[in-house]
């Protein structure tokens, strides 16, 4: 939300200029799912880890199988996408003159 409301100037600039919703939404959808993308990549090996050596210590072992991984990354971008995507359309169905008004 912060990124939404910080960039409302911008977005009402843009939709002064001529620019398409769905070209907004993927403006600001990139930016988040990069980042998502780079936490996800960042915290598998940390989890996979930390989850090995933890199931080491039970009497019946398991090793981790990458469809919890997967699964996770899937549901953490669906997330990302979807609260993005809802807080961005919010921003630029609305009308631009009034992000432009007070600043």
């Amino acid at each position: 939300m912060a990124a939404t409301a910080s960039r409302t100037k911008e977005i009402g600039i843009r939709k002064l200029n001529g620019a398409k919703i769905s070209e907004i939404l993927f403006l600001l959808n990139r930016d988040f799912i990069i980042l998502v993308a780079l936490a996800y990549s960042i915290a598998i090996p940390v989890i996979w880890y930390g989850l090995n050596r933890w199931l080491q210590s039970f009497a019946y072992r398991i090793r981790p199988g990458m469809e919890i991984f997967i699964l996770a990354g899937i549901i953490a971008f669906g997330i990302a996408f979807i609260t993005v995507s809802w807080l961005t359309w919010r921003a630029a169905t609305r009308n631009p003159v009034e992000a432009l008004r007070y600043e």
